[in-house]
């Protein structure tokens, strides 16, 4: 929890800062120097913090010259309507939309949508089944063409359920991307999570380490795929599994319980060599957490992250990471709902998986040999 707090302290401050005037559009905002003095937290969580801000567009950054204040001063509203060309209109719901790779999801469907004339109406959830039905009704009365959809808490039933099917009875089309909700089996855009998780383990495996921690977000059904292709790599290469391998937490838990379990973890003498994370916003919290523990990565612990985020080379310790197609996927899910919208939906696969590939960095390392005294 004090990772999730020091970190949400400095970006909020820094957020206060511009949208009181404190700090003008086009002002450099301190150095990273300053700003670990100033907030007392590591040079890990102020780049942290800063390259978030970047990537939402409150800050921007001159090589050479340091970090300014962009012209934004208002935070991204949920809903945002973009002015159309032919009158049609295509809804994006996703579970967020300014935050790690949702706004290159967003870009990609955005680049292709706006060349073919369409407006969009973007809208997210914040991973509550609450909020999509509120989502939900808003795309339904505003009689939409087409919707893209990320679902919420996919490895749950979904409450929402007559929306979609309301949907399907006003011919609207719809796609999943990321996830899908089993009970509708819609058309979706994918990866390849098991596979992912496989061979995130896989590499952790041929580096020599056996006793490797899994943190997976459950209430995502991209978790508990991970999650499999973790098992699965254990069982095809003959690893003993142990007690308590899988750490498993949900969206509204994330921070202190994968933080709080660990701990247990790295307590004892015998503690695991290399963890897997469900993601690199995840992976990134576990560095932190190892480094107020006085461990390096990857001399005494090796990390994978998930998605190859902008986060992976975040830090002093790049990440090495399953990559994820982001911009790709939303330029194949705008085409695919566009192709629906016109009529061409003959024509459209009933799914895309993506099959993933490791991107390999230095947060990972063959395993440390035991010193043998003669």
């Amino acid at each position: 929890m004090a990772q999730k707090t020091k970190y949400n302290m400095v970006k909020e401050k820094i957020t206060e800062w511009i949208t009181s005037g404190i700090v003008k559009p086009g002002e450099k905002i301190y150095s990273e120097n300053e700003l670990v003095k100033m907030f007392g937290v590591s040079r890990h969580t102020v780049r942290q913090a800063v390259g978030d801000l970047v990537h939402e567009g409150w800050l921007y950054r001159e090589q050479g010259a340091g970090t300014f204040c962009s012209l934004k001063k208002e935070p991204v509203e949920p809903q945002v309507q973009i002015s159309n060309g032919n009158g049609k209109n295509i809804g994006v719901i996703t579970t967020y939309i300014s935050d790690y790779i949702f706004p290159s999801i967003i870009k990609g469907i955005e680049s292709y949508l706006t060349t073919q004339g369409y407006s969009l109406t973007f809208a997210c959830t914040d991973n509550d089944v609450e909020k999509e039905k509120q989502c939900l009704q808003t795309m339904l009365s505003r009689n939409i063409n087409g919707l893209i959809v990320e679902p919420t808490k996919s490895s749950n039933y979904n409450p929402n359920i007559s929306y979609y099917l309301e949907l399907e009875q006003n011919n609207t089309p719809y796609l999943m991307i990321n996830q899908y909700y089993s009970q509708l089996m819609p058309p979706h855009i994918i990866m390849n999570d098991e596979h992912g998780g496989f061979i995130a383990t896989e590499h952790l495996i041929k580096l020599g380490h056996q006793k490797i921690i899994g943190i997976f977000k459950t209430d995502d059904l991209q978790g508990v795929n991970r999650m499999q292709g973790f098992i699965r790599a254990f069982r095809e290469h003959g690893i003993t599994f142990f007690p308590d391998m899988v750490i498993t937490y949900t969206t509204e838990d994330q921070h202190s319980k994968i933080v709080e379990q660990l701990k247990h973890f790295y307590t004892n003498e015998k503690m695991p060599t290399a963890i897997v994370c469900y993601n690199d916003q995840s992976a990134l919290s576990v560095i932190e957490m190892l480094r107020g523990l006085d461990l390096s990565v990857p001399e005494d612990v090796s990390i994978v992250g998930y998605d190859d985020s902008f986060l992976a080379e975040a830090t002093e310790v790049k990440l090495t990471s399953v990559s994820h197609p982001k911009m790709e996927m939303g330029i194949e899910a705008a085409k695919w709902i566009v192709s629906a919208v016109e009529g061409h939906s003959s024509s459209n696969p009933q799914s895309i998986i993506y099959e993933p590939e490791l991107i390999i960095r230095n947060s990972t390392a063959e395993v440390k040999k035991p010193n043998l005294v003669s």
